[in-house]
């Protein structure tokens, strides 16, 4: 079976969909984002297939595309749309690796009676943890390493993103006791070529492998 990889995040807005992007393009990956809440700008489908250098076959369309920018619960909605998990699947990419992207943390509610970390439980795909390195990322990167634990979901380890915080991580990857899989540093400018090139030397491609 072809390698398929679930990529969560500690919290909303730390970088995940640009580590998905470099991600998808360092392992060859196809990528999909099961649910995308926001269509006013650039989705982040659009933004991994740009970043990542993916062609539109190697993009796979979302379940569910919801206007509003917020929490897929209150999103859907808005929109008169109530999402069900068992249309949440796995697809088949014909052999090709596939990097699935959830939506801001792992307790993000999907509806009423379903989180993001019900999918993961659903699905046994194993994690990459994306954590921030500025203040407040031991207790949350943490929390979300027990919450997974908790479900047995397998953690193929954490990738840092932001400025170096040496004390920070290496705390994480000792209590957590999570392997640290590298640092994506912020880029400027933020490119395809100058995230490809930053992903090459923070990342090995065995570390992704389960």
């Amino acid at each position: 079976m072809s390698l398929r990889i679930v990529v969560t995040g500690t919290d909303t807005g730390i970088g995940k969909t640009v580590f998905s992007a470099g991600l998808a393009g360092f392992l060859g990956a196809n990528y999909r984002k099961p649910i995308q809440s926001g269509l006013e700008e650039e989705t982040d489908a659009q933004l991994v297939a740009r970043l990542g250098g993916l062609s539109a076959d190697r993009i796979v369309p979302e379940r569910y595309r919801l206007r509003t920018p917020a929490s897929p619960h209150q999103s859907a909605e808005i929109d008169g749309v109530r999402i069900d998990p068992a249309a949440l699947d796995v697809p088949d990419t014909g052999g090709r690796p596939l990097v699935i992207e959830g939506a801001g943390g792992l307790m993000v509610p999907l509806n009423g009676a379903t989180l993001y970390i019900d999918i993961f439980e659903r699905w046994r795909l194993p994690v990459v943890l994306c954590a921030r390195t500025a203040l407040g990322t031991i207790n949350h990167s943490l929390l979300s390493i027990e919450a997974l634990r908790r479900r047995q979901i397998d953690i193929l380890g954490i990738a840092f993103i932001g400025e170096s915080n040496p004390e920070s991580e290496r705390a994480i990857c000792e209590i957590g006791q999570v392997r640290r899989l590298g640092r994506l540093p912020w880029l400027s400018p933020l490119a395809a070529d100058t995230l490809q090139v930053a992903f090459t030397a923070s990342f090995r491609r065995d570390d992704f492998n389960p």
